[in-house]
Order: C-alpha cells, then sequence, then structure tokens
C-alpha cells in the first residue's frame, strides 16, 4: 500500500497539466519594494535631488492568452519623500497602472518563471513639494515602458508563491508656482524604479 502511494504522489509531481491554461486568470497579491533609481537635470541635479524607497501592497491579474503567454495588469500606488541639498522638499504620490505582455516558460511545472515587457501610464498625485518660500508642483502625467522577470511556485494545484522584479520607467517635469521660483523651470525628475515583490496568487 505504501508503494502504491509513493507511486501516485510521483506521478502526481510529474503531471503534464498545465497549471493555467488558454482563458485562465491568475490573481497575485504582493508586498513589494519600490526603490526609485533616480535621475535629475538642471535645477534639480544641482541640488541632488532624491527619492525615497517605500514598501506597499500591489494587487496584480494576468489573463492567460495561451498556455504560454499572458496579459497583466498591475495596480498599485506609492508615496516618496524628496529630498535635496535644501532639507526635505515634501511628498509625492505615483500611480503607474502598468500592462505587460508575459512569456511563461514552464506552464506544466510546479516552478513556473516568466518574462515581459510593457507599458506604464504613471499619474502623479498628493502633491506636497516646497523648497524655501515656494510651493513646487510636477507634470501629472507620464508614459513609459516596463520590464519584468519572476517566477509562479506551486503549493498546490490552486495556490502559488510569487517572487516578482520589475522595472518601469517614469518621469515628471518639476516647476516653481509661487514665491520666488514662481513659473521657474527646475528640470526633470526621473524615478525609473526598480520594484521587488514577493506574494501570494490562485487562478480563475
Amino acid at each position: 500500500m505504501k508503494k502504491v502511494l509513493t507511486l501516485a504522489v510521483l506521478a502526481a509531481l510529474g503531471s503534464s497539466s498545465v497549471f493555467a491554461g488558454q482563458g485562465d486568470i491568475l490573481a497575485r497579491f504582493r508586498v513589494i519594494n519600490v526603490a526609485p533609481d533616480t535621475k535629475v537635470d538642471q535645477t534639480l541635479s544641482a541640488l541632488h535631488v532624491d527619492a525615497s524607497n517605500q514598501t506597499v501592497p500591489e494587487l496584480d491579474f494576468t489573463y492567460m492568452i495561451t498556455d504560454r503567454i499572458g496579459a497583466e495588469l498591475i495596480l498599485g500606488t506609492s508615496r516618496h519623500k524628496i529630498s535635496s541639498d535644501l532639507g526635505q522638499l515634501g511628498k509625492v504620490s505615483a500611480l503607474p497602472p502598468t500592462l505587460t505582455l508575459q512569456y511563461h516558460f514552464n506552464p506544466e511545472g510546479q516552478i513556473r518563471p516568466y518574462a515581459g515587457v510593457g507599458v506604464n501610464y504613471t499619474r502623479f498625485y498628493d502633491i506636497g513639494l516646497h523648497a524655501g518660500d515656494s510651493d513646487l508642483t510636477v507634470k501629472k502625467n507620464s508614459w513609459g515602458p516596463s520590464l519584468q522577470v519572476g517566477t509562479d511556485v506551486a503549493i498546490n494545484k490552486d495556490w502559488f508563491v510569487n517572487f516578482d522584479v520589475k522595472k518601469i520607467y517614469m518621469k515628471t517635469d518639476v516647476s516653481g508656482t509661487s514665491g520666488s521660483l514662481a513659473g521657474a523651470n527646475l528640470g526633470t525628475l526621473k524615478l525609473d524604479p526598480w520594484v521587488f515583490g514577493v506574494g501570494i496568487g490562485t487562478k480563475f
């Protein structure tokens, strides 16, 4: 009896059935660390402006177009402290919904790596930036590419653990709205964050 059970377990582990086939939806909940790879120019460069990391939740959904090709929509938002040689300039929030086309390398396996490329639209909001006697603002809309690699590791036939890394390109222009910097273009702030995530997922 023990031998029969052992053989059944080994057969199940070695099964070639596809975890998520064409038409299935994968849903993942991740905890992500958004780590800006900050680049600036003009006045922002002279002031050594930088943006802080932030850890936040993220939700995403992948629709499997085929057994190997999926389209993922990534939803999450983060709020970053903006610092400079003048001290803290304040905070700004970024909402970058991102659509990624993925290739899944091993849909039949327990470990299922994938890679993707896509596009993000970033909305900057809740802007609270100041420098000396001046209020600052940013351009609220940004479009840019995104890159992604990750893997799903099966727990059972319905649930899996996910590890994910993304590079999201986003930027905005910073200008003064009052005080001595009113109307001044201070330069471009590129956040271009690395996004490191770990989470759990299931399929529908």
